[in-house]
C-alpha cells in the first residue's frame, strides 16, 4: 500500500478578513480556517463578538480568567484577532490596509451598513479587484425585506421550517440548533470557493449575496417538492416521515428508538422480527405507498409489539437482519460512542496561556491535504502586534 503524501491544507495562502459576528459569518470563517486559510476576524473594542457573552457556560483559564462563553468558542477556532472601531478613521484605514492583502472579506451587517464607513464592496474592490466579498444578511441585498434585520429564529419560522417540525397537535417547533445561520454559513464557504477559483482564472473577484431566508427555504428539500408537486403544504407529523413508512421512533419496554424502514424488503423482514408477518403480505401494507395512506395503523402496529422488547434487544435483531435502526443518544452519549470517538470529532486546543479548550472538528477528511487544527479560538485583540507587523512587512515589499 502506497504512502498518503500529505500536503499543506487546501486553502493555505489565502487570506480572509472576517467582519462578521454572532454565528453565519463566523462559522463559515471557522471552516475557511479549517481548510487551512487565515483568518483575521476584526473585532470591536468594547467586549467583541457579541457571542464571547453568550452565557453560561464560559471557558476559564487557570488563573479563573473569563476566556468568553462556550457559543464564541464553537465558532471561531483557528483564527487571529484585531481590534478596529469601524466609527473612527484609524479603525476604517487598519480594515482598508488589510482587506488590500486579502482575497476574501465575510461580512454580516445590515444592508448598507458598512458603506458609511467605506467598506462595502465596491468601495475595496477599487484597490483589490480580485476580493471575493461575501455578504450574509437574513433577507438578502434586494426584495421588500431587505432593509430588515435577520435573526435564524425568525426565519425559521419564515421559510415554512417550522410549520413541519413538532407534533402534530402541538406547536410549530425550531430545531434545537440555529440551522439557518449553520447551513447559511456552510453554503457560503462553498460559494466563496467557487468564486476564489473564478477569480484565480480570470483576475476578477466578484460580490457574494447570501440570505439566510434563501438557504433555509431551499434546504427543505424534498417537502418543498411535496408541495409543488401535490400542491399541499406538508404539515407536522412529530417524528414521522411524509414520504416514508415505518419512519419514525417507537417505544421499546426501556426506552425509545428509531427505526428508518426505507423499502418493503426491510418492512417485511422488520415484520419477521416482531411477529407480525401478516402485514408483510398484506396489501395495506406490502409497499411503501400502501404504509403512507394507512400509517396509523402501521404506527399502531407496530409500536404494540416493540414496545414489549427491550431497547439494546430490538436494536441486535434489527442490525442482524438488516433492518436500520438506532439509538437516540444525547449529546454526552454522542461523545462517548465508539464510532465518533474513532472519528476524531473532539478536538483539544491549547491556547496562547495552555489552557486546553475543547471542539469539534468540520466534519470533512481529505486524505491528501487534512485540514488545520493548530489553534482555538483566540482572545480579544490577542494577535494584533503580530498581524500588524505582517502588514508592515507586506506593504514595505510592494
Amino acid at each position: 500500500m502506497t504512502e498518503t503524501l500529505l500536503e499543506a491544507p487546501p486553502l493555505s495562502g489565502i487570506r480572509v478578513i472576517e467582519l462578521a459576528r454572532v454565528l453565519a459569518g463566523p462559522w463559515a470563517g471557522q471552516m475557511l480556517a479549517d481548510l487551512g486559510a487565515d483568518v483575521i476576524k476584526i473585532e470591536n473594542p468594547d467586549g467583541g463578538d457579541d457571542t464571547r457573552h453568550w452565557g453560561p457556560p464560559f471557558v476559564e483559564g487557570a488563573d479563573g480568567e473569563n476566556l468568553s462563553a462556550a457559543y464564541y468558542h464553537s465558532t471561531n477556532r483557528g483564527k487571529r484577532s484585531v481590534i478596529a472601531d469601524f466609527r473612527t478613521p484609524e479603525g476604517q484605514e487598519l480594515v482598508r490596509r488589510l482587506v488590500a492583502t486579502a482575497d476574501v472579506v465575510i461580512e454580516n451587517f445590515k444592508l448598507g451598513g458598512l458603506t458609511k464607513y467605506g467598506l462595502d464592496y465596491e468601495s475595496l474592490r477599487a484597490t483589490n479587484p480580485k476580493l471575493v466579498y461575501c455578504s450574509i444578511t437574513g433577507f438578502g441585498q434586494t426584495g421588500p425585506y431587505a432593509n430588515l434585520a435577520g435573526y435564524d429564529y425568525i426565519v425559521q419560522g419564515m421559510s415554512g421550517f417550522m410549520s413541519i417540525t413538532g407534533e402534530a397537535d402541538g406547536q410549530p417547533m425550531k430545531a434545537g440548533v440555529a440551522i439557518a445561520d449553520i447551513f447559511t454559513g456552510i453554503y457560503a464557504v462553498s460559494a466563496i470557493e467557487a468564486a476564489l477559483i473564478h477569480a484565480l482564472k480570470s483576475g476578477h473577484g466578484q460580490h457574494i449575496d447570501m440570505a439566510l431566508l434563501d438557504v433555509q427555504a431551499a434546504v427543505l428539500a424534498n417537502q418543498n417538492m411535496n408541495y409543488l408537486i401535490s400542491g399541499q403544504a406538508p404539515t407536522r407529523l412529530g417524528n414521522a416521515h411524509p414520504n416514508i413508512s415505518p419512519y419514525e421512533v417507537v417505544p421499546t419496554a426501556d426506552g425509545y428508538l428509531i427505526l428508518a424502514v426505507g423499502n418493503d424488503g426491510q418492512f417485511k423482514r422488520l415484520c419477521a422480527i416482531l411477529g407480525l408477518s401478516d402485514m408483510a403480505d398484506d396489501a395495506r401494507f406490502s409497499t411503501n405507498r400502501a404504509r403512507v395512506a394507512n400509517r396509523n395503523e402501521v404506527r399502531s402496529r407496530v409500536s404494540a409489539e416493540t414496545l414489549k422488547l427491550p431497547k439494546a434487544d430490538l436494536l441486535a435483531a434489527c442490525e442482524a437482519n438488516a433492518v436500520p435502526a438506532g439509538a437516540i443518544n444525547s449529546i454526552e452519549e454522542m461523545f462517548a460512542d465508539p464510532q465518533v470517538k474513532a472519528r476524531g470529532l473532539r478536538v483539544d486546543l491549547a491556547d496562547c496561556a495552555g489552557t486546553m479548550i475543547p471542539g469539534v472538528r468540520t466534519p470533512v477528511v481529505l486524505s491528501r491535504t487534512p485540514l488545520r487544527y493548530e489553534r482555538p479560538s483566540p482572545r480579544l485583540g490577542e494577535h494584533q502586534e503580530e498581524v500588524l507587523a505582517e502588514l508592515a512587512k507586506l506593504e514595505g515589499e510592494k
